[in-house]
């Protein structure tokens, strides 16, 4: 464990507040490294390269790496994982599985020093938002099965020094104990969960407002609009909790996470631990502001690196220099995933659209989309609503919401709450599962 405090990063603390042509030489030269070591150990990548004659020296600027014929996809690590390592077996320090919500668990292989460097993104990550060595930390997110994030987490607010508080996110009474002991400053969590913990709280007589919260560091969903406004459920959790609200963006692939600053104008990229492009279905690269596909290339990565890996997530860039001074671009709040885009009557929309028009509903407890191919390319939407009991709102009521939000009207069913979150609660699951992809497949598969 020493060693993965031991870590030392290669650029100084402030390297994110520097001017524009730093950064990006900085982060070139990164590159060029990355390229360099995946040609000398990744048999993947060795083989790739050497198809299409790509040196370090032929790339001369990031953005040119859209011209890069070289993708990775989940698939591809499904299938050859062990073609992605790049060290012997002996040097793997930890094992981190992805959460197989979008198929098959991948397996990432993790030396001592990947291990520092993710502890290291989530200590600067963490001092972003403003976690300092004085503060309790809880963490209400998985810490086993061999899931990155609880674990990185942990380590980051370690290197700051703050005292944490490993609570998991397996029980919101147990939680919700720990909480009234503890009196955390901030707590890291699924933002719907930490709704359920308010809730379970004000069940107990006890107000998530008294009990010394001052920070919710959401993960898994995303808590702010495009405009990097907060959303409804980022405005029902400050509200609830009068805590300031702070959204994330991490898959385990990247090993590394994006970040609200305290000023909350998106996810500050780290340049010096990834490269992030945004790409259109061609793969070109989209003027910043404009949504695409992200696209990303963890650096100083030495287990197994990866090379242009498409997350499959849409969302927008922000270059424009943040509030807070810092010249990193900003990433937006995720607005969906490619491959789960609706269209209904001539209108395309993203199910977290939906999500977000449902958790302005304060009646609306659980909620589930499936969605099923229809006719003229159009698909079949149907919202599952969970609603407590005594509860007498119309499904027409709450259809006529969602439109009013989305300018598509699904067909609605109301349902108990036991009923809904049977479905939505599954225990291989770390998340609760609200999509359910239904156009393509013969089993009810969760998207």
């Amino acid at each position: 464990m020493t060693a993965l405090f031991d870590y030392v990063p290669r650029v100084a603390a402030d390297f994110e507040f520097s001017a524009p042509p730093q950064i990006q030489s900085t982060q070139l030269a990164l590159l060029r490294e990355h390229i360099a070591y995946l040609r000398a150990h990744s048999p993947h990548y060795a083989a790739r390269f050497a198809e299409i004659g790509l040196v370090p020296e032929a790339v001369r600027d990031v953005v040119e790496l859209a011209q890069v014929p070289v993708l990775t996809s989940k698939r591809d690590l499904e299938v050859a994982g062990e073609r992605f390592r790049c060290v012997a077996e002996e040097a793997i320090a930890d094992v981190c599985l992805t959460s197989g919500t979008t198929g098959k668990p991948v397996a990432l292989l993790q030396t001592a020093h990947d291990v520092g460097r993710f502890a290291y993104n989530e200590e600067i990550s963490f001092r972003a938002v403003g976690v300092t060595a004085q503060e309790r930390v809880t963490v209400a997110a998985a810490l086993d099965r061999c899931f990155m994030a609880g674990f990185a987490y942990a380590l980051g607010l370690s290197r700051i020094g703050a005292t944490v508080i490993r609570a998991g996110s397996s029980s919101v009474a147990m939680l919700a104990g720990v909480i009234q002991e503890y009196r955390p400053t901030t707590v890291v969590g699924v933002p719907t969960f930490l709704l359920a913990l308010a809730e379970r709280l004000r069940e107990t007589g006890v107000a998530a407002d008294g009990c010394g919260v001052r920070r919710l560091v959401c993960i898994g969903e995303p808590v702010r609009r495009r405009d990097l406004c907060l959303s409804a459920l980022g405005e029902r959790l400050q509200q609830a909790w009068q805590a300031d609200v702070y959204g994330t963006y991490a898959t385990t692939e990247l090993a590394t996470a994006l970040a609200d600053c305290a000023h909350g104008c998106g996810g500050h990229l780290h340049p010096d631990l990834m490269v992030l492009e945004i790409l259109d279905d061609a793969g070109r690269p989209v003027p910043a502001g404009s949504p695409g596909e992200v696209v990303a290339t963890p650096l100083q990565v030495t287990g197994m690196p990866l090379f242009r890996f498409r997350t499959g997530d849409v969302a927008q860039l922000h270059a424009e220099r943040c509030a807070c001074g810092r010249y990193s671009p900003r990433l937006g709040p995720i607005l969906g995933r490619k491959n789960e885009m609706l269209k209904f009557r001539g209108t395309t929309v993203f199910p977290p659209a939906i999500f977000s028009a449902i958790q302005a509903l304060p009646y609306v407890q659980d909620y589930y989309i499936e969605v099923r191919a229809g006719f003229d390319l159009s698909d079949q939407i149907r919202v599952v609503v969970g609603l407590p009991d005594g509860c007498d709102v119309k499904a027409e009521r709450i259809a006529d919401e969602i439109r009013a939000q989305v300018r598509v009207k699904p067909e609605v069913v109301c349902q108990s709450l036991a009923e809904v979150r049977a479905r939505t609660l599954q225990p291989d699951k770390r998340k609760a599962v609200r999509f359910f992809d239904l156009r393509q497949r013969t089993g009810e598969v969760p998207g």
